[in-house]
């Protein structure tokens, strides 16, 4: 875990055993009791309310077998045409419990000046942004992986291999395993959700590897 940040009007981190792999924080509790009172008079007919507490971020392990989808990228890049292919794998023994990924999109900048696309899955091609933009379907245990090519026609060729940004959601697992207990009378956890989602997430090519 890495760049921790909290909400400093509700909790305070509290000293523990420097041998131990948690962290303790104490809130604040009348801050807390009339935030959400305030909340409870704005919105009455709510039966919970959201409240900020901490944000962390992680830094992955180096190799793949820490990503939860592995990515591989090919470019044939000629005057006339550009190849592309991304093969990606779902990996669920990255995740803290495996669970589905939701609303994956890859993001592939061409250059060269295409005048014509031919790609399979279908791929929506901005000529303003000189992106391909794809959006696959959720990938879990029952569907592991996949293979997306496409074809470039060029005005002004070759093209640069270029690098490759994903996008991805994942509901009720963590990659880092953090878990979270409450202690003290007179409360519990009613709910806990567990989510993580992509911050910058890029595929860049080995230009060793080529394209068949």
């Amino acid at each position: 875990m890495e760049n921790i940040i909290v909400n400093k009007q509700l909790i305070v981190q509290e000293p523990t055993d420097c041998s131990s792999h948690s962290l303790l924080y104490s809130f604040n509790m009348k801050i807390l009791t009339d935030h959400l009172r305030r909340q409870a008079e704005t919105n009455k007919t709510a039966s919970y309310f959201n409240v900020d507490i901490l944000k962390y971020q992680i830094k992955t392990q180096p190799g793949v077998s820490s990503t939860p989808l592995k990515l591989v990228t090919y470019w044939k890049c000629e005057p006339g045409t550009t190849d592309f292919r991304l093969d990606y794998t779902y990996n669920g023994s990255a995740m803290n419990k495996p669970c589905p990924l939701s609303n994956v999109s890859v993001l592939v900048p061409v250059n060269g000046d295409v005048t014509n696309m031919i790609a399979e899955p279908n791929g929506i091609w901005s000529n303003e942004n000189k992106k391909t933009l794809w959006k696959l379907n959720e990938l879990s245990d029952t569907c592991t992986r996949g293979c997306i090519r496409a074809k470039y026609d060029l005005n002004n060729g070759p093209s640069s291999p270029q690098t490759v940004a994903v996008q991805f959601a994942c509901e009720g697992s963590t990659l880092s395993g953090v878990d979270f207990d409450l202690s003290g009378m007179g409360y519990r956890l009613s709910l806990v959700k567990k989510r993580f989602s992509t911050g910058k997430y890029l595929a860049e090519t080995d230009l060793e590897v080529r394209y068949v």
